[in-house]
């Protein structure tokens, strides 16, 4: 929203800001490293790894942050691309893909003189999106996996629910993150309900006398040579950190009590983003995807279950995508009795498909949705035999074979190797692709070189989501690997240094978690350690 007048945070924060982070989850671990706690190794403890612990007992005097991080990072494989992630991995939960749960190997100290004074802002409390997810689901990662430096995730939820899973709930997740916040004396960093509308690079003129971002602010003094000061002038006051070079200007609103939003300016000599990527769903780009009756949400399924709009008398739910955000819809309404077609591009056997990752005895209501996808499939049940499966109206169009291509079919029935139904109303759509949704309450699907017509009452399109950069300019496409495509977590995430995660095309900006193609809690607190080493030194 356009900002009406500028003005600073609330007055108890640091005048000074040497970093601001826009934050997500990930930001907390940045939070906890940059307020003095340092990582050592742990003398009681012996690393697996005999290359990765001899190394560390070279340098066993000094954090993990004043190390080399390359060099503890040679040759060590993991689950990320990025080498600083996995060796933090490493460090905090070693052979944990082995299925070992061997205790970290560091211990952390505190050095308030290593404090590095910074601000997290949040759109809510933290723990990002952990706070707007489905409460009985269970995440994907095991809870331990979930936990940050310092505070053990089983302390803090033992006892409160009957575990049989050494999985979490989201509630669980969000609960943890808010309490490791206050255990950890880090609320004073943390700056809840702001939103940034803008962040752009300001440059020291030539004189020293002004900042230069394509226009100049009129009204201010000017900056002198010193550290710690402010300008203010035509009603607007703005922190800033003295020096020379570039600083980073942050605008946006905080939304305080009665939705009143609250415009502020601040700079900084450091940015992090680390806004995690749930920000904007990713679209399918047909016809008719605008119409009411089509979401991108599955909190728009639990909503209308809650509000009796469905029932096991509705037409059937039109579900897209063959991810876990699918997956997790479908169960949401097999649990509801509600009808379910399930649509996505790849083959059932397709070895790229998340389910195949997933071991069975840890993830088995996905393993159940997996099972319904391969024998359930659509082109394998003749319509006749089960009266409750949906009913196609094949229509010749040549503008099909023009809107999607053709499907490959797979070799071999792989549906045909299980004949149990787990749930008669779901029909799975394997190597189909949506053509257009109509204002009747229509979709159009091809595949198999025809179209199918089916009545549905609701569309979810989950097949993935993307950040939403708005605030940067270009929306922050010239920082990602491929400059000429949008920002996206995994086919074009932003291209940063794999040690210090600073941005190869920005200098002050870092970026971590999702951003850098790390998805999951338990790698991108590598980008904090990373970002944090790179700062203290």
């Amino acid at each position: 929203m356009p900002l009406l007048e500028e003005t600073t945070l609330p007055q108890e924060h640091p005048p000074t800001v040497p970093v601001v982070i826009i934050n997500g989850p990930s930001g907390i671990c940045l939070s906890y490293l940059l307020s003095g706690y340092k990582p050592y190794l742990d003398p009681a403890t012996v690393h697996p790894n005999p290359i990765l612990y001899r190394k560390l007992q070279d340098t066993k005097h000094l954090p993990i942050t004043e190390q080399d991080l390359e060099y503890l990072s040679e040759g060590l494989e993991g689950r990320s691309s990025n080498p600083v992630a996995v060796l933090f991995d490493t460090l905090l939960h070693p052979n944990a893909d082995f299925g070992y749960k061997f205790p970290s190997v560091l211990q952390w100290r505190r050095d308030k003189q290593q404090h590095i004074p910074h601000l997290v802002l949040g759109r809510g409390t933290p723990g990002g999106a952990w706070h707007a997810m489905e409460g009985s689901m269970l995440t994907i990662s095991l809870g331990i996996w979930m936990e940050l430096p310092g505070v053990n995730y089983k302390d803090l939820t033992n006892g409160k629910r009957d575990v049989t899973s050494d999985r979490a709930t989201p509630e669980e997740i969000s609960s943890y993150y808010c309490n490791y916040v206050k255990l950890k004396g880090l609320q004073k960093n943390f700056v809840d309900n702001t939103y940034v509308t803008s962040i752009q690079k300001l440059y020291r003129g030539h004189d020293g006398k002004g900042l230069e971002n394509g226009h100049t602010h009129q009204g201010d003094g000017g900056v002198g040579d010193g550290v710690n000061e402010s300008f203010e002038g035509n009603g607007k006051v703005c922190v800033m950190s003295g020096g020379g070079g570039a600083l980073w200007e942050v605008r946006g609103y905080q939304q305080v009590q009665n939705d009143t939003h609250v415009p502020f300016c601040l700079f900084a000599e450091n940015v992090v983003l680390a806004t995690g990527a749930s920000d904007s769903p990713v679209r399918l780009g047909v016809e008719g995807e605008d119409l009411p009756f089509v979401f991108h949400s599955i909190s728009d399924l639990g909503l209308a279950v809650s509000q009796r709009k469905l029932d096991k008398n509705s037409d059937p739910v039109l579900i897209v995508g063959a991810g876990l955000s699918a997956a997790d819809a479908v169960l949401c309404a097999c649990n509801s009795n509600i009808r379910v077609l399930h649509v996505f591009r790849k083959r059932i056997d397709d070895s790229d498909l998340i389910f195949k990752q997933l071991p069975k005895t840890l993830y088995p209501e996905y393993h159940k949705v997996y099972n319904m996808m391969c024998s359930q499939a659509y082109t394998n049940v003749a319509p006749s035999s089960v009266s409750n499966r949906p009913q196609a109206v094949s229509i010749a169009s040549s503008v099909c074979a023009k809107m999607c291509p053709k499907p490959q079919l797979a070799a071999g029935n792989v549906a045909g190797n299980a004949s149990i139904n787990l749930f008669p109303d779901y029909t799975s759509f394997p190597e189909h692709c949506v053509v257009s949704f109509q204002s009747d309450m229509k979709c159009l699907l091809q595949g198999n070189n025809s179209l199918k017509a089916f009545k549905i009452s609701m569309v979810l399109v989950l097949i993935g989501t993307n950040p939403d950069l708005f605030f940067l300019k270009g929306q922050g496409q010239y920082l990602g690997q491929d400059p000429t495509r949008p920002i996206s977590c995994k086919q074009n995430p932003i291209d940063i240094d794999p040690y210090t995660f600073e941005c190869t095309k920005e200098p002050g900006l870092f970026a971590m978690g999702p951003l850098v193609g790390d998805n999951f809690v338990r790698f991108l607190k590598g980008g904090a350690l990373g970002i944090a080493s790179c700062l203290l030194k």
